[in-house]
């Protein structure tokens, strides 16, 4: 694992999650394993039937010079079948979804992206996670203070 979008758990209800691979440049993909990578504002959008992955901030590699002009706020291609890209295209029309990065892995040595069709959560759906996370810390420092 090398980045998790923590976010996108707080603010949309997950209701499926794919696998995607990223088109990425050398000097990203080395910035990228650095750890130099945020997925905090970042989100997936369609455009002429592909996918694309917008606002992900990859930091510029610093071990390396580059002679082209490098916009670590690019959009990036994800790469889907076309079945499955078809699949989220027609959830996104008929239910009003959105599709969100989960997290960025590496997998047999390929940079992977987890991507999920979610739904946004309401305020109040938001405050009662925020209750429920309290009350499940509270109920683990008790359980600490007996042992």
């Amino acid at each position: 694992m090398i980045e998790k979008n923590k976010k996108a758990f707080f603010d949309y209800e997950i209701e499926e999650k794919y696998e995607a691979g990223i088109v990425l440049k050398g000097w990203e993909v080395k910035s990228i394993k650095a750890g130099e990578v945020s997925l905090k504002e970042s989100f997936c959008f369609v455009f002429k039937g592909e996918l694309f992955l917008k606002n992900a901030h990859v930091a510029n590699y610093k071990m390396g010079v580059s002679f082209e002009a490098q916009d670590p706020r690019r959009d990036r291609k994800l790469l889907l079948n076309k079945r499955e890209i078809n699949k989220l295209i027609g959830k996104i029309k008929e239910k009003g979804l959105t599709v969100v990065p989960l997290s960025l892995y590496l997998k047999k040595g390929k940079i992977k992206l987890e991507i999920a069709l979610a739904k946004g959560k309401k305020l109040f759906d938001k405050k009662q996670a925020l209750k429920e996370k309290d009350i499940k810390r509270e109920a683990e420092r008790e359980m600490k203070s007996f042992k």
